[in-house]
This record gives C-alpha cells, sequence and structure tokens, in this order.
C-alpha cells in the first residue's frame, strides 16, 4: 500500500499552478516559496501533466477527441515534402523546372 502524503491536495494544486504560471522562475526557486523540495515540486508537474486541467468539461474533451481522431485520419507531410506512407528512397528528385 502506498504511503500517505504529507502535502494536501490544494498544497500541490497550488504548486502546479505555480509552477505553470512561473515564466523564467526555476522549479528551485518556486519550491523554495512553497516550502517543498524541487524534485517533489517537479514530480507534481510531470503527474500532472498528462491530466485534464480542472474544470473542463465534458463538451471540450469530446471536441478534443473527436479532432484527434479527425486529424488521424488525414495523411501527414514529411519535412522533405512527401506524403508519409510513400517512400522515395532511392529514386532521383525532381526538382521544379527540369
Amino acid at each position: 500500500m502506498a504511503r500517505r502524503s504529507k502535502y494536501s491536495a490544494e498544497a500541490v494544486a497550488t504548486g502546479v499552478l505555480w509552477r505553470a504560471s512561473a515564466g523564467r522562475r526555476t522549479f528551485k526557486e518556486i519550491a523554495a516559496d512553497l516550502n517543498v523540495n524541487p524534485e517533489t515540486l517537479r514530480t507534481w508537474v510531470r503527474d500532472a501533466d498528462g491530466r485534464p486541467v480542472a474544470g473542463a468539461s465534458q463538451d471540450a474533451e469530446a471536441e478534443l477527441a473527436r479532432l484527434r481522431e479527425e486529424n488521424a485520419r488525414f495523411p501527414r507531410r514529411r519535412r522533405n515534402g512527401s506524403w508519409s506512407g510513400r517512400s522515395c528512397v532511392g529514386q532521383r528528385r525532381i526538382s521544379p523546372g527540369r
């Protein structure tokens, strides 16, 4: 069984929010303000990265899921201009104007 945290959920949320709005402040500076270890703050932020933002509506989450699904259907362009799924390895490059 995992040990119960000595920090309240409010303290964790405060730390994550301060870090998100910190600008150029470091983990060490923010952790000193909160009286926590910088690695503790870093763990809180890392754990919170994948979670939905508190107060996000179900409609927003559904819209995000729909858009991700829609984007997955379209082929992607690579940096060299070719479409994903097509291979042009070993073929001569044709430049415009020739």
